[in-house]
């Protein structure tokens, strides 16, 4: 079986009237044809809602949207061991990487920058570790792990990917679903279909409205939003605890979340649900990632300094929410 994905809970759904909860329904009247294909990507349930066109045309669009998915999966999936991400992890160097890896790894900079190192796909050591199915760890296995997170000692350009040191190793779990959600709504774009809504575990959505609902793993749906030409992501670290390792580590510790602080791994998660919307779904990912380990105070500081963010819905344990809008 596979590992279950650190962030993958389904903790944001589509929803309409009537409707089951992975039910995608325009919320504005039409009489135009609504095409929908379901599978799963990158370890997620993933769905495609377009709407228009003729059905020999949907039917080229959702073939377009399906190869840039699987094209995703080569590159950023863990599991795959051919992938270009494995094969990184594995050798600690990856020659001509793809447009896209080192699109991604751009991304991944920016955003490890605006959170101040909360966000650091270098964290897959940490959480192989903690997340490991063989029993325990000592404290020392820990503080060797924590010793290969380091965003910095990955080097990159078009034509290689470089790990700083024996060990090293990456994941994109944090991000590579909102990339690839763009990269679906690009495909349909090309393919003349505009008014689409691409759920990949994150939402993008085009032209009209589509609603969408926000979920706590306590609090059950906190909100529901009518969303346009915007991304929607959101991650909700007690969703999944990496206790088997935890609790045979004898630390007294509780169980760490499957989104971890990569400079406290240990540290109980800040939020319940982070909930960014952005201009992208790869950006709304990778905050609402960063942010689930981040103080409000911080929050608020990278918000009000990336342009590409749009509003992000905090909720506490309790189940208290606050609300922060870009001004």
């Amino acid at each position: 079986m596979r590992p279950v994905s650190r962030r993958r809970f389904l903790s944001i759904a589509a929803v309409a009237a009537g409707a089951g909860p992975l039910a995608a329904l325009s919320g504005s009247a039409t009489t135009a044809p609504v095409t929908r294909w379901r599978g799963r990507a990158l370890g997620a349930y993933a769905e495609i809602t377009l709407r228009g066109g003729s059905e020999a045309a949907a039917g080229r669009a959702v073939g377009a949207a399906v190869r840039a998915l699987r094209r995703m999966e080569a590159l950023f999936s863990l599991y795959d061991p051919s992938s270009a991400l494995t094969r990184l992890n594995r050798t600690g160097r990856l020659d001509h990487p793809a447009p896209e890896f080192v699109d991604l790894l751009r991304l991944c900079d920016r955003v490890h920058g605006a959170t101040g190192g909360a966000f650091d796909p270098s964290v897959q050591p940490v959480w192989a570790l903690l997340a490991g199915q063989g029993g325990g760890y000592a404290p020392a296995d820990l503080a060797a792990a924590q010793s290969l997170v380091d965003w910095p000692a990955v080097a990159f350009d078009p034509a290689r990917v470089s790990f700083g040191r024996p060990g090293m190793a990456l994941t994109f779990n944090g991000v590579a679903q909102g990339y690839a959600t763009d990269q679906v709504a690009r495909a349909l774009a090309l393919e003349g279909f505009a008014d689409t809504l691409v759920n990949i575990g994150e939402f993008r959505a085009g032209q009209g409205a589509w609603r969408v609902a926000v979920a706590d793993p306590v609090a059950g749906i906190v909100e529901t939003r009518q969303i346009a030409r915007t991304a929607i992501a959101t991650s909700s670290p007690p969703a999944l605890t990496l206790g088997r390792a935890a609790a045979a580590s004898g630390s007294g510790m509780p169980a760490p979340a499957h989104i971890l602080d990569p400079k406290a791994p240990l540290r109980p998660a800040v939020w319940s649900t982070v909930s960014v919307e952005a201009r992208s779904a790869a950006e709304a990912d990778a905050f609402s990632t960063g942010f689930a380990v981040l103080g409000m105070a911080d929050v608020r500081r990278s918000l009000h300094r990336t342009p590409a963010l749009r509003r992000v819905l905090l909720v506490e344990g309790t189940g208290r929410r606050t609300t922060l809008m870009v001004s």
